[in-house]
């Protein structure tokens, strides 16, 4: 009678990375896999491109600066903009400031998100190809 609901799972579950409670890094990072932050960073936190990686901010965590991965937990404080490509969830202490664009999310009761939410719709990828007016093949 009603229509299954799509499962949403995280792809990957290996962490091979861990920026612990007493680090702070200040700078970006690039990872592949999985990257635990229970410390800061002040920088940009990305994925490979290409890659299916998983991030997981605790509770303890913070990152000031852009975040992007296929999939993330989040549990910690995030200021600047998350895209996330495939399933974020947001968990109890989530703190994000800035944009959130996603494909599936999950938010637990009493995160915060101060900003604005971009779904992704399922046959889009994040990509930074703009297409020009005019630029169109069938009017050539």
């Amino acid at each position: 009678m009603f229509g299954k609901k799509k499962d949403s799972f995280i792809e990957l579950t290996k962490l091979s990375s861990l920026v612990a409670s007493n680090v702070d890094v200040t700078g970006d990072l690039s990872f592949v896999d999985g990257l635990r932050i229970d410390g800061h960073v002040r920088g940009n936190v990305q994925s490979k491109v290409g890659t299916k990686s998983l991030l997981v901010l605790s509770d303890q965590g913070c990152v000031t600066g852009n975040v992007r991965s296929h999939d993330a937990i989040i549990n910690g404080v995030i200021v600047g903009d998350l895209e996330v490509e495939h399933f974020l969830e947001l968990q109890a202490d989530a703190r994000v400031t800035g944009n959130i664009t996603y494909r599936q999310l999950r938010m637990d009761c009493g995160a915060s998100v101060d900003g604005k939410l971009n779904k992704l719709s399922e046959g889009s990828g994040m990509s930074n190809v703009v297409e020009l007016p005019g630029n169109n093949a069938a009017s050539a």
